[in-house]
């Protein structure tokens, strides 16, 4: 008799994954620390991305953004010798995130328009309570700018600037105050329109008339990020926005900002009003500024120079004695029509 032979039925479902083996001891520890390591590289890179500046501690992490490259780095080392491919995936994801994130601004692709009508020397310093007040003079009278943005002046930085430059510099807006309240805008133009963005520090501004055109001048300088008035330092800063918004005409920004490019807020600014970052427009974009003082080295750049209907022919940063700011000059072309 035949015997008749049946085919056992053939599984379709795959293999299960193969785990990945358990960890030493001495790989558990990497492996712990890598993730460590990367809350927060992934927490500030994320915001980045998503263009918020969230709540505290994300705006006071995010003026560290280039520097979180190291930790996020070296998470992907610890989780490579730890074995873990998934976690060494993240780490890889993070550290191009941040990397991608920290990489300097290229300078804008402007094309120029019109005919240069004045060549514009700009000064934006922050001289700290007015401690670098005599820094500040020698500098102008070396630099010869035509306009000077004077963040925490106090009185008696004013009445020296005042009296100094009452030739070469001989209008001025100014809001008075000790500490960090006074703030004052020198110019070699003829100003008008005084008025005021209202803050808790100072922020004057006027217009210019310069070779025959209206200029907007105003002094940037609102409160800090610190944890508890970060609402301020947003509205605030959205203050300065509205400004740059309210008028497309020519319009110059300077100051101790409190915000890198690396803030939502302070990028708002820039496209509320057409504005172009002169550091960027010279490469220079990550260019620290602050602090000069203390254990730290320089890490951020918050003082900064913006404008519409400029072109940038150069920018330097200089040192002055008894801040903790560096100095921002921009030499500026003003240009015709378009």
């Amino acid at each position: 008799m035949d015997r008749v032979l049946t085919a056992e039925p053939v599984s379709s479902s795959p293999a299960p994954p193969t785990p990945e083996p358990p960890l030493r001891p001495r790989h558990r520890v990497a492996a712990w620390a890598a993730g460590l390591l990367l809350v927060v590289p992934a927490l500030i890179a994320a915001c980045r991305v998503l263009d918020t500046d969230a709540i505290t501690p994300v705006p006071q992490l995010l003026s560290f953004l280039p520097w979180l490259t190291v930790p996020a780095g070296l998470a992907l080392l610890l989780a490579v010798a730890a074995r873990r491919r998934v976690q060494a995936f993240v780490a890889v994801l993070v550290l191009g995130a941040t990397a991608w994130s920290s990489v300097p601004y290229m300078p804008q692709a402007v094309i120029p328009y019109g005919l240069p009508l004045a060549q514009v020397r700009v000064i934006a310093s922050n001289v700290e309570f007015g401690e670098g007040t005599k820094a500040l003079t020698e500098v102008v009278r070396r630099e010869h700018p035509q306009l000077v943005f004077v963040s925490e002046c106090d009185r008696a930085c004013r009445d020296t600037l005042t009296k100094t430059f009452a030739t070469d510099l001989p209008h001025y807006a100014s809001v008075d105050g000790e500490g960090s309240v006074g703030s004052i805008l020198l110019s070699a133009y003829p100003l008008r329109d005084w008025r005021m963005i209202p803050a808790a520090m100072g922020m004057p501004g006027a217009t210019a008339d310069i070779a025959g055109v209206a200029v907007r001048l105003q002094l940037a300088h609102p409160l800090p990020p610190l944890p508890g008035q970060v609402h301020l330092w947003k509205r605030e800063l959205g203050r300065i926005a509205d400004f740059a918004a309210a008028d497309p005409g020519p319009t110059l920004i300077a100051g101790d900002f409190n915000a890198s490019q690396d803030h939502a807020a302070f990028r708002e600014i820039l496209d509320a009003g057409w504005l172009q970052d002169a550091s960027r427009r010279a490469d220079a974009s990550r260019t620290p500024t602050w602090p000069m003082e203390g254990p730290l080295p320089p890490y951020v750049q918050i003082d900064h120079v913006l404008v519409s209907d400029f072109s940038v022919r150069g920018v330097r940063f200089l040192d002055i004695a008894g801040s903790d700011h560096r100095a921002v000059l921009a030499d500026l072309d003003l240009r015709g029509p378009r």
